[in-house]
C-alpha cells in the first residue's frame, strides 16, 4: 500500500519547508560547493602523473555527485553548514576519484580493491587540524577500527591525502560527530565491500547482497548491493553530526532508512538514467537484472514507495521527504528518464512522489536546460553499481502482499531495449 501523501496543512508545511531549504541551499550551500571544487581542481591540476591527473579532473566533472551530497548540509545549523558542505565535498570527490581510478584499472582481488577504497574510512576518522596521521578517532565497536591504511600513493602527490584530511578536519568541528562515527564508518564500509566485490565475478556480489539483505525484506540482492554502494548513508549521518545531541533512538531510524531502501533508490534510478553511457562503454546496467520493463517499473516504485515511507518517520519532519524526493527529481529530469522504456519506469517512480517530486523536479529540469543551451552538460555518474551482465540465477518475487518495513541494517530482451536509450 502507498503511503498517504500529505494534505492540507501537511502540503502547506511542506512547500514553506522547500523553499525555505531552496533559499539556503542556492543562496549559501551551492556556493560553497563551487569554491571547494576549485580548490580540488586546482589540486588535481598538480598530480605529476598524466594519467591519474586526467582521471582526477574526469572524476570533478561529475560535479551533480558532490551538490547532491552537499545538498544534506541545507538544513545544519549556519554555524556547522561550512563543515558539513567541506566534509561531505570531500569524501564524495575522493570517492569519485577512487572509483574512476579503479574503473579505470585492471581487476584486482577484493583485498586490493579494500586497500585502494581505504582511504574512504580513513576520512571518517575526524581530527584535529595539525594532528599526527593515524590517529583513529572514536571507537566504532565491532570493526577493526585501530589497523593502520596506507594506500599506495602511485605518484597522486598527496591529492587523495589532501582530502581526507579536508574530510577528517571538517568532522572535527561537528558536536556529535563523536556519536555518529560508528554508523558513518558502517556506511562507508558497506562502499568499500561493494567496491571490493563489484568488478569480480557475479558470484562474488551476489553472494554479498544476498548477504546483506535484510530478513524479510523481499529485496532483490542487486537492489541490496546498489544500496551498499550508495554513499548518501555517509552523508546523512555527517549532517546529523551538526547537530548538537542526537539520541541512540533516531540515529538507529537513520541508517536503517537510508540502507537499504533510500540508498537502493538512490543506485537504481542511477543505473535507470546510465543505460546508453553503460552500453558504449560495454559495461553492465543493473537494470537489465529486471525481467522486463514492467518489472523494473513495479520494483523502483516499490523501492520509491519505501524509501518515501522511512523518510517520513524521520525527525525532524519534513528534512529527508525532501532530500529524498529532490534525489529522485535530480535524476528523473534527466532526459533519459524520459525517453522510450525508462519513461515507463519515471512515470511509475513519480507517481509514488506526487506533488512532493513537482517543485524541484521543475528546478532541475530548468538548469539542465540552460546548461545545455551553454554547453555544459551536467554529470551525474559516479559510477558506483555495476554487476556482470548475466541474468539473475533464479527468480526471487515476493509473495503477493508481503510487507515489507525499515529493515534493520545486519538480461532479458525486453529490458535491454533499455539500451536504445539516447542521450
Amino acid at each position: 500500500m502507498m503511503q498517504p501523501r500529505p494534505h492540507g496543512g501537511g502540503r502547506l508545511a511542506s512547500a514553506g519547508v522547500f523553499a525555505r531549504a531552496t533559499r539556503v541551499y542556492w543562496g549559501s550551500v551551492f556556493p560553497q560547493v563551487g569554491r571547494e571544487l576549485a580548490v580540488w581542481r586546482e589540486r588535481a591540476q598538480e598530480i605529476p602523473e598524466p594519467a591519474l591527473r586526467r582521471q582526477a579532473l574526469e572524476a570533478l566533472e561529475k560535479r551533480g555527485n558532490m551538490e547532491g551530497a552537499a545538498a544534506f548540509a541545507t538544513f545544519a545549523a549556519s554555524e556547522h553548514r561550512q563543515a558539513v558542505v567541506r566534509a561531505t565535498v570531500a569524501f564524495q570527490t575522493a570517492y569519485n576519484h577512487l572509483d574512476t581510478v579503479s574503473e579505470q584499472a585492471e581487476a584486482s582481488a577484493p583485498e586490493q580493491a579494500r586497500v585502494q577504497h581505504a582511504p574512504l574510512l580513513e576520512a571518517l576518522a575526524g581530527r584535529r587540524p595539525g594532528e599526527r596521521p593515524g590517529w583513529r578517532g572514536p571507537s566504532a565497536a565491532g570493526h577493526d577500527h585501530e589497523r593502520p591504511i596506507h594506500p599506495p600513493k602511485k605518484h597522486e602527490d598527496g591529492y587523495v591525502q589532501a582530502l581526507v584530511e579536508s574530510c577528517q578536519e571538517a568532522l572535527f568541528e561537528l558536536p556529535s560527530y563523536a556519536v555518529v562515527a560508528p554508523a558513518a564508518r558502517r556506511a562507508a564500509e558497506r562502499v568499500v565491500s561493494f567496491q571490493a566485490y563489484n568488478r569480480r565475478e557475479r558470484a562474488d556480489i551476489e553472494r554479498w547482497g544476498r548477504e546483506q539483505t535484510p530478513p524479510g525484506s523481499a529485496l532483490r540482492w542487486w537492489e541490496t548491493a546498489a544500496s551498499g554502494g550508495s554513499s548518501l548513508g555517509v552523508h546523512a549521518t555527517i549532517a546529523a553530526a551538526a547537530e548538537p545531541a542526537i539520541g541512540a533512538e533516531r540515529l538507529d531510524a537513520l541508517e536503517r532508512a537510508y540502507f537499504p531502501w533510500i540508498g537502493a533508490l538512490h543506485s537504481m534510478l542511477d543505473q535507470l538514467v546510465d543505460v546508453e553511457e553503460d552500453a558504449l562503454a560495454g559495461q553492465p546496467n543493473l537494470v537489465e537484472l529486471y525481467g522486463s520493463t514492467g518489472e523494473a517499473a513495479q520494483r523502483m516504485a516499490l523501492l520509491a514507495e519505501r524509501a518515501l515511507g522511512c523518510a517520513r518517520g524521520l525527525e525532524p519532519r519534513w528534512r529527508h521527504e525532501l532530500i529524498v524526493a529532490a534525489m529522485a527529481s535530480f535524476y528523473l529530469s534527466a532526459p533519459q528518464a524520459r525517453q522510450d522504456e525508462a519513461a515507463v519506469v519515471t512515470r511509475a517512480v513519480l507517481e509514488v512522489f506526487g506533488g512532493l517530486a513537482r517543485p524541484a523536479l521543475a528546478v532541475f529540469r530548468a538548469r539542465r536546460a540552460a546548461e545545455r543551451m551553454a554547453g555544459m552538460p551536467v554529470r551525474t555518474r559516479a559510477r558506483s553499481a555495476r554487476v556482470s551482465a548475466q541474468p539473475p540465477l533464479r527468480d526471487e518475487r515476493p509473495a503477493q502482499g508481503q510487507s515489507i518495513r525499515c529493515a534493520s541494517s545486519a538480461a532479458p530482451s525486453s529490458i535491454r531495449a533499455l539500451r536504445s536509450i539516447g542521450s
